[in-house]
């Protein structure tokens, strides 16, 4: 063999190198349950999250190496945990929210609203986010006794939790997933294609047209102009004028996606049903398919520049690094 092509080979294997430590591994991880996990949360590279149904709370410190079971003391079923720093963070279970102020080493259920604030049903919380300090909102729905949902739910706190107050919503649809870039500018979703935005930290919201009808489960701002949905049949769709139009993007996958997340400004992944786990690296114009090592469905995503975490049915959680 020539000393030419000897070079090139050895070129061209440490091209594939570079290029797989680019792209990062995932590993297929021990939870220590069989629960449904729904979410998923990291504050470090160490410390993370994950919680889902009949209340069921772990953490790690390594990483997601191990995880510690916390004894949250709830049979309702946690649908989101969300940190706005490492010490406050946040979940919603069913009717009820817990809150940190130690990193997570303790939590306490904090009262939101009181018995009689909601005549039609009982609420069912789905998303929490605050944009800044003070200012957090919860979304949810209103659900009957027949388990049906009556109403669109949103509650906005200017005092760090300590008073909640209900936002009328300009759709009664159910909405899942709620995003916030900076102060004043969020994003809603929900079913049937339902994304609705503020312009006014949450205190006044109006429809923006998707152009589709099935349901968004999650979506991701990475500024004030381009943002993500996914949804029912892997669905995608994006936008990069903070959503005063969307397009649909093409999906390597038929099945529902149930989150999206972007590391960077270019890379991007969503997981759903099957274990299917996909990802951008042009800024969500394109998405390729990638092994998840699992076939479980998926229902919770975190990702970081160089970490990230996914969780699912059956206690299935998986790691990544780069």
């Amino acid at each position: 063999m020539s000393t030419l092509r000897i070079f090139f080979t050895l070129f061209l294997i440490l091209a594939a190198v570079c290029i797989g430590a680019a792209q990062g591994n995932w590993t297929v991880r021990n939870s220590g349950t069989t629960e449904d996990l729904v979410a998923v949360y990291f504050t470090s590279q160490l410390r993370g999250f994950i919680a889902g149904d009949n209340g069921f709370l772990a953490s790690t410190r390594d990483g997601g190496a191990s995880w510690q079971k916390y004894p949250l003391n709830t049979t309702e079923s946690i649908s989101e945990i969300y940190f706005r720093n490492d010490k406050n963070g946040y979940l919603v279970a069913g009717k009820l929210m817990f809150r940190t102020d130690d990193a997570g080493e303790t939590w306490k259920q904090t009262r939101i609203y009181r018995a009689g604030d909601f005549t039609k049903g009982t609420p069912e919380f789905t998303s929490i986010r605050f944009a800044g300090k003070d200012r957090g909102l919860i979304i949810g729905s209103i659900v009957n006794a027949r388990d049906e949902i009556v109403d669109s739910l949103l509650l906005l706190t200017e005092d760090g939790g300590e008073s909640w107050n209900r936002v009328p919503l300009p759709s009664k649809a159910e909405i899942f997933h709620l995003d916030f870039d900076g102060k004043q500018r969020g994003w809603i979703v929900g079913d049937k294609g339902l994304v609705m935005v503020t312009q006014d930290g949450g205190r006044s919201w109006s429809i923006q047209k998707t152009g589709i009808e099935r349901a968004l489960f999650a979506v991701d701002f990475r500024d004030d102009t381009d943002g993500f949905a996914v949804g029912g049949g892997g669905s995608i769709i994006r936008t990069t004028n903070g959503g005063a139009a969307w397009e649909k993007v093409d999906s390597p996958t038929p099945e529902t996606l149930k989150r999206v997340y972007f590391a960077d400004d270019k890379n991007g992944f969503a997981v759903g049903f099957r274990g299917q786990l996909i990802r951008t690296f042009d800024k969500g114009k394109t998405w390729v398919l990638e092994n998840s090592g699992v076939k479980g469905d998926f229902y919770g995503l975190f990702m970081a520049k160089k970490y990230g975490c996914a969780v699912g049915e059956r206690g299935q959680v998986i790691t990544y690094s780069r």
